[in-house]
């Protein structure tokens, strides 16, 4: 048994988090306390820890793989359905927009180009929509372009 230095309660070790530098190597605080800590910094700290974790979800190729993994689940395949709809919910316009194009190079009415008209590299190019009430009038970019085409 182990007292919790914030809540004051007493609970059995499998209570605590494991933390080799304490002096019986679980932390002094219960997981409930260590939790709850923990939620409210993120809260506090939100546009920190948002900025934090789309960089290390960038840069650490062990997040991108367990994503990956978790992407490939039941839940994974739900939460990615449910965030499309979200999507589609709140940009109604562009979703239209998007439509309305494929729908036209499908029936050979709009021609897609196969290199970028901005770097003039070939492979996977995209549509760009400047104005989505406009859904025919649009850059074809290749994903590096578009990207900094979003930035500014």
């Amino acid at each position: 048994m182990k007292t919790c230095f914030k809540c004051g309660a007493s609970k059995p070790l499998t209570e605590f988090y494991k933390h080799s530098q304490m002096k019986d190597g679980f932390l002094n605080k219960c997981k409930e306390c260590a939790k709850r800590d923990t939620k409210e910094n993120r809260t506090l700290h939100a546009d920190y820890y948002r900025q934090y974790d789309r960089d290390r979800f960038q840069t650490d190729p062990k997040v991108r793989e367990r994503h990956r993994r978790y992407q490939k689940t039941e839940n994974g395949k739900k939460s990615i359905q449910e965030t499309r709809l979200r999507w589609v919910e709140r940009n109604l316009e562009k979703r239209a927009a998007h439509i309305i194009l494929g729908n036209r190079i499908r029936k050979g009415e709009v021609v897609k180009p196969d290199v970028c008209s901005c770097c003039g590299k070939g492979g996977i190019i995209h549509g760009h929509h400047s104005d989505y009430s406009r859904p025919l009038d649009v850059e074809w970019l290749c994903p590096a372009c578009h990207v900094e085409k979003h930035r500014f």
